[in-house]
């Protein structure tokens, strides 16, 4: 599969819709695509949106219901005025799910978004069904990392200027070209809301070291995984190195570990047609 040059010409002829959808006091913003019988949900990283998975969007709707969405203080969703921990994302979660009609997912989660996944799966296993897991947060507590995390994106978010969003852009991809200009607007666009800087504070609380810890997956949580978990590492992540997630798919039932060569923190961006492909065998085992 080819895509083309525009986030928005990546998926062509698909039926999708973007809408807001009211969950709580938070208006969330929801990309739906698809019609299969079963929902496969995508969730961002931190300070993510929906647009980070807009290369798989077309190849996963061909078989699935297709929800992405903004979370809590993220993307052009209501912004945050307090800390935002596991609890209030999935709180989120549930109560997006419930607002859609959607009695259960699987799951796919990039960094943050597979941690809510796992904490997601451990708290409600009824409402799940398998879990892929890319580069996946929730286990590490590095502090050059964290400190990086924190620094390039509150940067970003306190002066959105082309250069401070490139460069936390950057530090996802394991070849900075495939950094676009357009997807450098896109984030620009959302950091340069009005009160978007304090709303990244609050979603930053997960690199404070001791919010960190008591938000952290337990072993526990990752037993309680019903249905199996996919975890994606890559060659040149900047997280953390690829035994954390073989360790994190050694502590699920079911769990599969996979390695992606040439790809940094987003492996359905960097290397798309590899990890559509890998994703779908996975779920229709």
């Amino acid at each position: 599969m080819s895509i083309g040059t525009s986030v928005w010409t990546s998926f062509p002829g698909l039926d999708f819709t973007v809408k807001y959808v009211q969950v709580g006091r938070w208006r969330t913003r929801v990309l739906e695509a698809g019609h299969g019988p079963q929902t496969l949900i995508l969730m961002a990283g931190t300070g993510g949106h929906l647009e980070a998975y807009s290369r798989n969007l077309a190849a996963f709707a061909e078989h699935y219901r297709v929800v992405a969405f903004d979370y809590p203080g993220h993307g052009y969703t209501t912004l945050a005025d307090s800390n935002l921990e596991m609890v209030d994302y999935i709180e989120h979660l549930v109560a997006l799910m419930d607002a859609l009609g959607i009695e259960k997912a699987h799951l796919n989660g990039e960094s943050l978004g597979g941690w809510i996944a796992v904490k997601f799966a451990a708290a409600h296993p009824d409402r799940v069904g398998k879990l892929v897991l890319n580069t996946p947060g929730g286990t590490m507590s590095t502090p050059e990392v964290m400190e990086r995390i924190r620094s390039l994106s509150q940067a970003a978010a306190d002066d959105p200027t082309p250069e401070r969003v490139r460069a936390r852009l950057e530090w996802l991809m394991a070849d900075n070209s495939r950094v676009t200009d357009e997807l450098v607007e896109i984030r620009r666009g959302i950091y340069s809301r009005p009160g978007f800087s304090d709303s990244m504070r609050h979603i930053l609380c997960l690199q404070d070291p001791e919010i960190r810890l008591r938000n952290r997956i337990s072993d526990e949580e990752f037993a309680a995984v019903p249905h199996g978990a996919l975890v994606v590492w890559t060659s040149d992540d900047p997280s953390g190195p690829a035994g954390a997630g073989i360790e994190m798919a050694s502590k699920i039932a079911d769990g599969r570990f996979e390695l992606i060569t040439d790809a940094g923190h987003w492996p359905q961006w960097e290397q798309y047609d590899q990890f559509n492909k890998m994703v779908l065998a996975f779920l229709a085992e």
